[in-house]
């Protein structure tokens, strides 16, 4: 049997131990609670696995589906059914084409004991270490009411927990068979459940630790359940002291920034579709790879492909830098991916491959990951930039807004509050020529040029102009040419 000082016992879902602060507290009941086809039994024989492969003995005890097709569902996943000793305790065929009566006592009655004796007998037999009952609401059915099915549910569970077994146990809530009474005999209930950006794990209760609240979210696959933790980010701050300033690599970009954008803060790059927003960001990603820095850019709005070609076309050397290993290109689906399933991948480069800059291209295409208001996208993307700034990471974040020309927006999705710098670039119409310009509008750790300066992308890549003069109402999008002689004038008349 386990040791009963052994700290907590694995789930076998990396993401749900995550969750649970290590895993579950050993020789304790827990409930796993969903509707049909959320992933319940999956999650059971995890945990099943994880103490097959620990050596430990593991029991599960089947009150509905048939053995066959159970143990062939869990082969199919990957799991080793050999080594699970199973209880069957399933309805048969018999149970539907005998013809019994009870004319004395109720069937539940007649069928109760046999069952229990049943039960008691495997239990002591495998004397397990791990044990699942799947699913234990199919008792119900056997009790003559709800009095009689709590106190032998409370009883089966402390025969259990006598023995040093650990337990899952599955039930399925429907409005006619609801489960709440369930939760006051649980140390702990792992809920499983549906939002509008997909599937969700939760665990509102769990005796003797404190775990992550919130709703995590999880994916079945073809080797079983991925949970992915809802992001943390955390208190921790890397590398406290003065900013270390990460250059453009373009000298009039670093002369609006007064150096550049720091180290650890996130920038936002905002303007209109096709002004060159994608080209400034990852020019930053240029220059850190010539210091041997490493990269990510997620695209969220345009293909690899399509990237990767308009990189080459304007003088990034993409290739030579992904064959290095500065830099790493990932498309992302957003309808196929939940916030914190994309959360996930950023940790992984953060924590596992050790990224200094992280570019999001773009917000809006990230946006469709929630599928949800304002407010959550607000919240989980504020999480990610803030986790990426206590991880002493660059966050460069992209956000198209709507207008061309006319009324100027600083970003397009309200999260400005959210950034340390913000560059903006805009489309200018002069003459009946469209041109482009860029400025700063934010800088938070120090102060910036606050002109506007004429912006350029050339087969050889950025090019950036002194400050513009001659022009007022650039922001507008249509500006007009004001003549020297006024402009003297006027600041003649200032001077006065």
């Amino acid at each position: 049997m386990t040791s009963p000082t052994a700290e907590r016992a694995s789930t076998g879902i990396a993401g749900l131990d995550e969750v649970l602060s290590g895993g579950l507290v050993p020789e304790r009941s827990y409930m796993v609670r969903g509707q049909a086809g959320s992933g319940k039994t999956i999650l059971s024989f995890h945990f099943l696995q994880r103490g097959i492969d620990q050596g430990e003995t593991v029991l599960f005890v089947n009150l509905e589906e048939d053995l066959r097709d159970l143990k062939a569902n869990a082969a199919a996943l990957g799991f080793d059914t050999d080594a699970i000793e199973f209880l069957d305790l399933s309805p048969s065929a018999d149970a539907f084409v005998e013809d019994e009566s009870y004319e004395v006592f109720e069937p539940a009655e007649v069928e109760r004991e046999p069952l229990t004796d049943r039960i008691v007998e495997g239990v002591t037999e495998a004397d397990p270490d791990r044990v699942v009952v799947d699913p234990l609401t199919q008792l119900r059915f056997l009790l003559s009411d709800d009095y009689q099915f709590r106190k032998q549910v409370v009883g089966f569970m402390r025969f259990l927990k006598d023995r040093g077994a650990t337990v899952l146990f599955t039930v399925q809530n429907t409005e006619s068979l609801p489960t709440d009474d369930l939760e006051f005999i649980t140390d702990g209930t792992v809920r499983l459940d549906t939002a509008s950006y997909g599937r969700t794990v939760s665990v509102p209760k769990f005796r003797g630790s404190a775990t992550q609240s919130g709703d995590h979210a999880y994916r079945v696959t073809d080797s079983g359940i991925e949970v992915y933790p809802a992001l943390q980010p955390g208190t921790h701050r890397a590398g406290d002291g003065e900013f270390e300033q990460i250059s453009s690599g373009i000298p009039e970009v670093d002369e609006l920034l007064h150096g550049g954008i720091e180290r650890g803060t996130v920038s936002i790059v905002s303007g209109p579709t096709g002004v060159g927003k994608t080209t400034l960001s990852t020019q930053f990603m240029k220059e850190a790879a010539g210091r041997g820095e490493r990269s990510v850019i997620y695209l969220f709005e345009e293909t690899r492909e399509t990237f990767l070609a308009r990189s080459r076309a304007v003088n990034i050397p993409v290739d030579q830098m992904m064959e290095k290993g500065t830099l790493e290109v990932v498309e992302v689906e957003a309808l196929e991916r939940s916030p914190q399933e994309f959360a996930r991948m950023v940790r992984d480069e953060v924590e596992g491959r050790d990224a200094d800059i992280v570019m999001v291209d773009g917000i809006s295409g990230y946006r469709l990951t929630l599928r949800g208001g304002d407010d959550q996208m607000l919240q989980q993307i504020h999480a990610l930039g803030r986790y990426l700034k206590n991880a002493g990471v660059t966050g460069i974040f992209v956000d198209e807004t709507r207008n061309v020309t006319g009324e100027f927006q600083a970003t397009m999705e309200n999260v400005s509050y959210l950034a340390d710098n913000i560059l903006f670039l805009r489309h200018l119409e002069v003459d009946g020529e469209i041109r482009k310009a860029i400025g700063v509008l934010k800088k938070r750790t120090s102060d910036f040029e606050r002109t506007i300066r004429e912006f350029a992308i050339t087969e050889h890549g950025i090019t950036v102009g002194k400050p513009i003069s001659g022009l007022r109402g650039i922001l507008s999008g249509a500006p007009e040419v004001v003549d020297r002689e006024r402009r003297g004038a006027e600041r003649g008349g200032r001077d006065e």
